[in-house]
């Protein structure tokens, strides 16, 4: 009995050979894959191009890549690019994407500030969205029931969004909203019309203050068709209606991912609400 204990306490010394022998196929694996890289033509290039932009999105690595424009994806699919030029475009658009992402978390931080009496009352909401930095107006704050008419306080709130957002450079998408309970007045037929008006609006006062120029002002009604959360609670309807002022660069690009937030046609995850 004592002579098989001690002949299974026994220790061997050659279990490093299986982590070697990993180690050495895996290395087998990268020779072969980087023989097949180089040995791999212009459309490979492209296939391989195209394959690494969406494995980074989908890590959130390279979640701000902007869309390449049509030349661009011409000359990658064209074959006219090398795979140094194919990197180094992806890496111009990282660094083009962070930058990006640096100036929204910036204007994020001051506003912030500029508003967090409106955020304490519930009437501002801050977040990233996935196209860029979303600042929602309530409809408690700004408007009254079933009315396309800014409240007198409204100006004093645009005021100091646009004192941070003069010379940003920054695109503002001005877009409407409302709960799903239907609306027939004098006024307005639909909630479509009430929420475009609404935009409208303000998208005039933001006109007025001269802070934004009028070339990257725009406005879009969307109705009780992409709600923030459920329209079973007055509560809930109350946050979906609003209007969102969307900051974003000028080129397109996804800030959901990497900035912690997530979306999806319309529904913004508030990282800043009460």
């Amino acid at each position: 009995m004592k002579r098989r204990l001690s002949h299974q306490s026994r220790v061997s010394h050659d279990r490093w050979l299986i982590s070697y022998a990993d180690f050495i196929t895996l290395l087998f694996g990268l020779f072969v894959v980087m023989y097949a890289f180089a040995k791999s033509g212009e459309k490979k290039e492209a296939q391989v191009s195209r394959a690494l932009e969406s494995a980074f999105r989908v890590m959130g690595i390279n979640a701000y890549l902007p869309e390449r424009n049509a030349n661009q994806h011409k000359n990658i699919i064209g074959g006219t690019n090398s795979t140094v030029q194919v990197q180094k475009v992806i890496v111009e658009d990282l660094e083009s994407s962070s930058r990006a992402r640096h100036d929204l978390e910036q204007i994020r931080d001051k506003l912030l500030k500029r508003l967090k009496d409106e955020m304490d009352h519930g009437s501002v909401g801050i977040a990233m969205g996935q196209d860029g930095l979303v600042i929602s107006l309530r409809e408690a704050g700004f408007f009254d029931s079933g009315s396309a008419t800014p409240r007198n306080g409204t100006r004093v709130v645009l005021d100091a969004i646009s004192a941070v957002l003069a010379d940003s450079g920054m695109q503002v998408r001005v877009e409407g909203h409302t709960d799903n309970v239907p609306i027939h007045d004098a006024r307005f037929d639909s909630n479509w019309e009430l929420s475009a008006a609404r935009a409208a609006a303000i998208a005039r006062m933001l006109l007025e203050i001269h802070a934004i120029a009028p070339g990257d002002l725009s406005a879009a009604g969307y109705g009780e068709y992409h709600p923030v959360t459920t329209n079973n609670t007055a509560a809930g309807r109350a946050k979906n209606r609003r209007v969102d002022l969307v900051i974003c660069p000028h080129t397109k690009v996804d800030f959901s991912i990497a900035m912690g937030g997530s979306s999806s046609q319309g529904s913004w995850k508030r990282i800043t609400d009460p």
